[in-house]
């Protein structure tokens, strides 16, 4: 496998995002600022959402506004979660990407977006279009692909289907996401063996939660498995706060590197070094 066949997606938005204590906001430039001189792909930075739902991302536009772009091939990813976002975040040069969360679960879409699914395939369609008029690319999260705490029964075959509607209404890249850690490696497997078949001409990605002594196999597993895009979290921080009370954490991107090195001599390309000093950045500043 090429290593250039994967994406590696940085997230300190969704690292940070949940954690109580707020970070101020020249420690979050100071921070992203560091992990720009990593080398990955793109980094969900920041979100364009109400601050009384996510209080932690409320400098989001200060944020961008402090950030040196300058000798960066990384990618910036927003995420929004109604059309006033998305039209607000299409106005920044700066950022490449949008990321929309599309839940599986009808109880889920409404507390994290309050709205239904079929309300937030509506919205979809208008933030597509919105995306190519202002040369954006949406991503779109399918969040609880794996499981949901609400005792919900969402098949694979619903997951699929909504994904095949969102590639027939434009969208390119699609993250299937474990909200909270439900997942185990074979649900990855089965999952990705199955929407490989019909998805084929789709960036696939997955973002997953999980405990960090499973963070590695978890990463393996998803590489082996062809996907094409890994989020990821130094120090596997983070956690939906929308989803539940107890915060199930990303994976790992130390682990995630490590995945990379042990397959079939596939590289990350990272700069090691850089990414040395944002986590010891991250272990001081962040947590």
């Amino acid at each position: 496998m090429n290593q250039n066949n994967i994406n590696i997606i940085e997230c300190p938005r969704d690292a940070m995002q949940g954690l109580s204590t707020f970070i101020p906001t020249q420690t979050k430039i100071d921070y992203i600022n560091q992990l720009l001189k990593v080398g990955f792909h793109t980094l969900d930075f920041g979100s364009f959402v109400s601050p009384k739902a996510i209080p932690q991302m409320k400098d989001t536009r200060e944020v961008l506004d402090g950030l040196d772009l300058s000798e960066t091939s990384t990618k910036l990813l927003a995420i929004i979660a109604n059309l006033r976002g998305a039209q607000e975040a299409v106005s920044y040069d700066q950022i490449s990407y949008l990321g929309f969360p599309l839940s599986v679960s009808e109880i889920f879409q409404r507390r994290n977006t309050n709205s239904s699914i079929s309300e937030a395939l509506w919205n979809l369609k208008e933030i597509v279009t919105l995306c190519k008029r202002h040369r954006k690319e949406a991503v779109v999260y399918l969040s609880m692909s794996f499981g949901n705490p609400y005792g919900e029964y969402v098949p694979t075959t619903k997951v699929l289907d909504l994904a095949v509607q969102l590639r027939e209404m434009g969208v390119k890249i699609i993250s299937l996401a474990d909200t909270i850690g439900a997942a185990t490696l074979k649900d990855v497997e089965h999952m990705f063996e199955n929407a490989s078949k019909v998805l084929s001409d789709t960036e696939l990605g997955v973002h997953l939660h999980c405990h960090p002594s499973d963070a590695y196999s978890f990463a393996k597993t998803a590489i082996d498995v062809g996907c094409k895009r890994i989020d990821a979290a130094l120090g596997g921080l983070g956690g939906c706060p929308m989803a539940k009370d107890d915060l199930t954490g990303n994976l790992a991107t130390e682990s995630l590197i490590k995945a990379l090195s042990d397959s079939n001599s596939i590289e990350s390309n990272l700069n090691l070094e850089q990414l040395d000093l944002a986590n010891e950045f991250r272990k001081k500043y962040i947590g």
